[in-house]
């Protein structure tokens, strides 16, 4: 959970909070920035697990290119902390192991049809 932030704004100038939930608590974070850097100015530094081995990720590049950052946000699994702006009230929670296949279909919209693999297992 979050520990000292090793992230800090660099302007002076006074910025509000606003409140989000992270992994089940309330966590006060800054305004007016991605998921992911709130989250790290915060001092979170554990965002989820690699499938593998479970060791612990963060974001990397935050311009949406690594995929360090993924969260479940607001009930949406694998999204990119660091393309998503921060909004009060978001429920964020952290990632773990691999991705399963409802998360993947919810995403794509639910859609009943066919994918290439279904097709080629009849």
């Amino acid at each position: 959970m979050p520990t000292e932030p090793l992230f800090r704004p660099i302007s002076g100038a006074t910025e509000s909070f606003i409140d989000v939930e992270f992994d089940g608590r309330r966590l006060a974070v800054l305004g007016q920035r991605s998921v992911a850097a709130a989250l790290l100015a915060a001092g979170v530094s554990r965002f989820r697990s690699t499938p593998v081995s479970g060791a612990p990720r963060a974001p990397y590049c935050m311009m949406g290119v690594c995929f360090e950052c993924l969260l479940e946000i607001d009930g949406v699994a694998n999204r990119q902390a660091c393309l998503v702006p921060v909004q009060p009230g978001m429920k964020i929670r952290s990632q773990e192991g691999a991705r399963s296949w409802e998360a993947i279909h919810t995403a794509s919209g639910g859609s009943n049809e066919n994918t290439t693999e279904d097709s080629h297992a009849a």
